[in-house]
C-alpha cells in the first residue's frame, strides 16, 4: 500500500502538471477560448459514452496487467504529444484526437487502478483506504501544480508531457510488484468462483457466467436505492455547490472587490481543507448514505452563509470548513460506492459512476453561469446551497415515509465481508 501511494502521488502531481500547461498549448496553437473548452470537451466525451463498456472489460480481465497496459497506453499518448509539441508538430486536429485517445483509455484505467488498489489492504480498512487515496490526491494536485509552472517556465510546454508520461510508467513498473491482502481476490476478476448453472441457481438469480455483461451493473446500479440515493445527492452537490473555481472566483473578484492574488489564497485554503477532510475521512469506520447526504446539506449551508460573507476575511474562514466538509463527504460517498456492490460487479457499477459523474460534471457549469448571470455571485451561492439542503431535506423525509425499501436478492458468496476491499486512485 506504501508503494501504491507513492505511485498515485507521482502519477497525480504529473498528471496536474500537464492539466496545467494543455489549456495554454491550445491557446498557443489556436488563439481561441472556445477551443481550449473543446478540447475538455472531446477528452471527457468518451466517459460519457464509453464508461460502462471500460468497467465491464474491468469486471472480465485480470486487474493487474489490466492497470498496467493502461497506464503504459495513458504513457504512451503523454510521451507521443511530448514529442509533438517539441518538434513543432502538433496542431489542433492532432491534439483533439490524442485527448480523444486520453478518455478512452480512462475509462478502462479509473477503474482498474481503483479496484487494484482495493486488493492492498484488509476490508475494514476501507475508510483508511480511501482518506490516503484522497490524501494522496490532493498533495499531487499541489505538488503538480506548482511544478507544472516551473517546469514550463524552465523547460517549455513539452517537458511537463514528458513528465507525465514518466509518472505514468512509473506506476506501470510498480504494479506488478504489488502483493493483495488475504481474501480480497474473492469474486473479483481472475478468481476461481464457484460454477454455476440455470439449474442451481437461486431464483431470479442468473447464473455466474451469464451476469458479466453492461445490462447487469446498469440493473444492479438502478435496482440499489442507496446507490441511486447517492447518485441524487452527489449530482446535486455537484452542480450546485462544488464549482468553487468559478463561483468562487467571481465572488472575490467581484463584489469582495479582491484580485487574483486574493482568489489564488482562496485557492490555498481550498487545498488546505482538502488535505484535512481526507486525515479526518480516513478515520470513517461505516460510513453511509445518511452521512454523506447530511454533510452534503452542512456544506450547502456553509455555502449559503459564505455567499453573504461582508468581506474577505470572513470568507477565509468560512472556506477552510467548506472544502473539509466536501472532502469527507467525498470520503464517505467513495467507500459506499466501492463496497455496497458485490466484488464481480464492481468495476461496471464504477463504469456506471464514471457516466453519470461526467454527465452533471459538464452541465454544472453551464447551468451555473447561467445562474450567475440572473442572480450575481451571492444569489448564486445562496440559492444554489439552499437547493442542495433542501432537496437532500426533502429526500430524507420522503424516505423517511415510505419505509425501508425491498433489498436486491444478490448470490449467497457476494455477501461474504472478506470480499470487500478498500480504495485507491490513480490518475
Amino acid at each position: 500500500m506504501r508503494w501504491w501511494s507513492v505511485a498515485n502521488f507521482v502519477s497525480n502531481a504529473g498528471t496536474w502538471m500537464q492539466l496545467t500547461v494543455q489549456n495554454l498549448l491550445v491557446l498557443q496553437i489556436t488563439g481561441s477560448a472556445a477551443a481550449t473548452g473543446l478540447s475538455m470537451s472531446v477528452q471527457a466525451a468518451p466517459a460519457l459514452l464509453m464508461s460502462l463498456a471500460g468497467g465491464a472489460a474491468v469486471d472480465r480481465w485480470p486487474r493487474r496487467l489490466t492497470a498496467a497496459v493502461s497506464q503504459a497506453l495513458l504513457g504512451a499518448i503523454a510521451f507521443t504529444t511530448a514529442a509533438l509539441v517539441a518538434t513543432g508538430r502538433l496542431d489542433l486536429t492532432v491534439l483533439m484526437v490524442l485527448a480523444a485517445l486520453t478518455g478512452i483509455v480512462a475509462t478502462v484505467d479509473g477503474p482498474a487502478c481503483a479496484l487494484l488498489g482495493n486488493d492492498l489492504v484488509p476490508p475494514d480498512d476501507v475508510p483508511s483506504a480511501i482518506g490516503v487515496g484522497s490524501l494522496v490526491h490532493s498533495a499531487g494536485r499541489l505538488a503538480g501544480t506548482a511544478l507544472g509552472g516551473v517546469t514550463v517556465g524552465f523547460l517549455g510546454t513539452a517537458a511537463a508531457y514528458a513528465a507525465n508520461g514518466v509518472s505514468f510508467l512509473f506506476v506501470a513498473s510498480v504494479i506488478p510488484f504489488l502483493r493483495p491482502a488475504y481474501g480480497a481476490l474473492r469474486g473479483a476478476a481472475g478468481a476461481v468462483r464457484p460454477a454455476a448453472s440455470a439449474t442451481s441457481a437461486p431464483a431470479g438469480v442468473e447464473p455466474v457466467g451469464q451476469d458479466m455483461t453492461v445490462r447487469q451493473g446498469l440493473a444492479f446500479f438502478m435496482r440499489r436505492p442507496r446507490l441511486v440515493a447517492l447518485a441524487g445527492i452527489t449530482g446535486i452537490s455537484a452542480i450546485f455547490g462544488r464549482n468553487y473555481s468559478l463561483t468562487l472566483a467571481v465572488l472575490v473578484t467581484g463584489p469582495l472587490a479582491g484580485g487574483a492574488g486574493s482568489f489564488g489564497t482562496v485557492s490555498t485554503v481550498l487545498a488546505v481543507g482538502g488535505i484535512l477532510g481526507a486525515v479526518l475521512g480516513a478515520r470513517l469506520r461505516q460510513p453511509s448514505v445518511r452521512l454523506v447526504g447530511m454533510l452534503a446539506a452542512a456544506g450547502g449551508l456553509l455555502q449559503v452563509v459564505a455567499g453573504f460573507s461582508p468581506s474577505f476575511a470572513v470568507l477565509l474562514v468560512l472556506v477552510l470548513p467548506m472544502a473539509v466538509v466536501e472532502t469527507v463527504s467525498d470520503t464517505a460517498g467513495t467507500t459506499v460506492l466501492q463496497t455496497d456492490p458485490p466484488a464481480h460487479l464492481r468495476g461496471r457499477v464504477l463504469g456506471v459512476w464514471g457516466s453519470i459523474s461526467t454527465g452533471w460534471g459538464l452541465a454544472g457549469p453551464p447551468a451555473l453561469g447561467l445562474v450567475m448571470e440572473l442572480a450575481g455571485a451571492r444569489g448564486a451561492m445562496v440559492s444554489g446551497g439552499l437547493v442542495i439542503a433542501g432537496s437532500i431535506g426533502a429526500g430524507f423525509l420522503l424516505r423517511g415515509r415510505r419505509g425501508t425499501a425491498p433489498p436486491v436478492v444478490l448470490r449467497k458468496e457476494e455477501h461474504d465481508p472478506t470480499a470487500r476491499p478498500a480504495l485507491s486512485t490513480a490518475a
